[in-house]
């Protein structure tokens, strides 16, 4: 799945962090939420953190969205959903369909899953996943409104190789030259398991 994933800053970050900070909602959730806008560290959900959307006119941009929908009777806010599902559920197939941001992240994070003996699923070692001599990758995600602010869910898929043996699932990750046509409304979403990354570097972490 990915409910953590980090953020370290780079020659290919820096413009985003830039760009999030000269965006009105910034301001707005500054001043009206008192919740920061993250540019670095460990990102958990619930955070605000930069996103990469098309404008009214089409122009991709960076905004600061908030990450997980809140859907009423649930305790914690949805932080990812299913490639193989989003089109059909009610909560995701707008998104699905015309609403789609990249979220900039350096690696993302998952606990090593196993079968303890009593046959009850135990997390262990926890691993950063990245993509190989990539310093930013993009997590595929779905947004909308709540309250006037952006929301966005983490689409995740089967796990590759390189990751099945930590975890049965992962993030759908591209790299930045499929930025654009995810985010394209006119792009066909099915089309992103084509062009994701499936080769990834896994580490434990100290």
């Amino acid at each position: 799945m990915c409910y953590r994933y980090q953020l370290a800053m780079s020659p290919k970050l820096e413009p985003i962090a830039e760009a999030v900070k000269r965006s009105k909602l910034y301001y707005d959730n500054i001043g009206w939420l008192g919740k920061p806008v993250l540019t670095e560290g460990e990102i958990f959900p619930d955070s605000i953190v930069p996103a990469l959307a098309p404008s009214k006119n089409g122009k991709k941009t960076v905004y600061p969205m908030w990450w997980g929908y809140y859907v009423q009777g649930l305790r914690r806010p949805v932080a990812n959903a299913r490639s193989e599902t989003a089109g059909e559920k009610t909560i995701f197939r707008d998104g699905w369909a015309e609403h789609r941001c990249a979220v900039p992240a350096s690696w993302y994070y998952e606990w090593e899953h196993f079968l303890s003996p009593s046959g009850r699923v135990k997390a262990g070692d926890k691993y950063a996943i990245t993509v190989k001599d990539t310093e930013l990758m993009y997590l595929c995600g779905l947004y909308r409104i709540e309250n006037n602010y952006p929301h966005f869910v983490i689409l995740t898929q089967p796990a590759s190789e390189s990751v099945a043996r930590i975890h049965d699932r992962q993030p759908v990750i591209i790299t930045e030259d499929a930025v654009d046509c995810w985010i394209d409304p006119k792009f066909n979403p099915h089309a992103v398991l084509e062009v994701s990354v499936r080769d990834l570097m896994v580490e434990k972490e100290i």
